[in-house]
């Protein structure tokens, strides 16, 4: 069986490096932040082309601070899309505001910038865009939205990182960046980890005390803040493999086109690269009809697979009470009914890579 990532695969490749930084961190008795987050936080920032990162303990943890470093609260209003992972809608609960969601361009999975435009109201703080599966949203249209309307951006990159969009790494694009370290991720920690990546000395300045108990430089805390600091293991093991990040994302490129000479043009084919991005495909996802026999005949083929995202948050029982109902977002909703992702991660041989080359074209000629 093809497993849809192989972690322990990736793990073994890296087996003395890895073992060597777990040493480094008991030897140092670095276990929360520390240097080995300190050099990690210097080095993810220094990638993403911004001078600050504050690492944290999740994903989540870090949409919610940078939404707090942007002022977003109570009252307000936070715009975002229908189509992403439930943790997007939680950060903006978190922080008291509403979430306004918008429908997808069909082609990327990313928010519509024209229906972002249409939501702004006198209570709009902030967007967030989702860079989904790794493709970069359209982010001008967005920046050029946020400024007319002085509003902040927060990227939720966190299944993007290494996407350049015109050139420019995500993380660089909006007022803060989020990402996260999930073991699956592109950069994947081994456990929960996750950073904000800014420009904004004084939003890293604030996103470093919201995570560490509001603590400032004197040791007293300024703010009431949380417990979301980034463990030293953590940090070690994200700095062996960031090293190996861009080496990654080349293979999933050259795994994606691969793919896509098999289904270019053929109803299968899920999503188009915009010219002005470079994709690092978190995510191959497929669009079928008959998405349950194709996962099946996958699977008989030897090929485990997954869906991203099986129902759109607005039509999730927790979301319930923002009020759509289905038919408000149809792009959102056609394609958590047809999405199919297929193994794509760099650890794939290039026989296991074959194999689902030709498992697709089976399924293309069931039809």
């Amino acid at each position: 069986m093809i497993p849809w990532v192989n972690l322990a695969r990736q793990h073994a490749s890296l087996a003395d490096e890895l073992a060597a930084a777990t040493v480094a961190v008991i030897r140092d008795c670095d276990f929360i932040l520390g240097t080995h987050v300190a050099e990690f936080e210097r080095r993810f920032a220094q990638y993403c082309g911004a001078p600050y990162a504050v690492a944290v303990n999740s994903g989540t943890s870090a949409l919610h601070l940078a939404l707090l470093a942007a002022g977003v609260g109570p009252g307000d209003e936070v715009i975002t899309t229908a189509f992403t992972f439930m943790a997007t809608l939680a950060a903006i609960d978190y922080t008291g505001a509403h979430p306004v969601l918008v429908d997808i361009d069909p082609e990327s999975f990313t928010l519509d910038a024209d229906a972002v435009a249409a939501a702004v109201t006198a209570k709009t703080r902030a967007i967030l865009p989702v860079h989904l599966y790794g493709h970069p949203a359209d982010m001008d249209p967005i920046t050029d939205i946020a400024r007319e309307h002085q509003l902040a951006v927060i990227e939720d990159a966190a299944q993007a990182h290494g996407a350049l969009y015109k050139g420019r790494k995500v993380g660089s694009l909006g007022d803060a960046a989020c990402f996260s370290f999930y073991p699956s991720k592109n950069l994947g920690a081994c456990g929960e980890a996750g950073i904000v990546v800014t420009h904004n000395a004084e939003m890293a300045e604030q996103i470093g005390k919201l995570r560490n108990w509001g603590i400032n430089r004197t040791g007293d805390p300024d703010v009431k803040a949380f417990n979301y600091r980034m463990e030293g293991m953590q940090g070690a093991l994200l700095n062996v493999k960031l090293s190996h990040l861009d080496d990654w994302n080349l293979r999933r490129r050259e795994h994606a086109r691969y793919y896509d000479s098999i289904l270019g043009g053929s109803p299968w084919h899920a999503a188009k690269v915009a010219p002005h991005v470079q994709h690092v495909h978190h995510v191959y996802p497929i669009r079928c009809k008959r998405r349950e026999q194709a996962q099946q005949q996958l699977l008989d083929d030897g090929i485990e697979t997954r869906i991203h995202y099986r129902t759109p948050v607005h039509l999730l029982k927790p979301w319930s009470d923002l009020g759509y109902g289905l038919g408000s977002f149809p792009e959102a909703e056609r394609a958590a009914a047809e999405v199919l992702s297929i193994p794509v991660s760099p650890d794939l041989t290039a026989a296991e890579v074959e194999q689902i080359g030709n498992a697709l074209k089976k399924l293309m000629e069931k039809g």
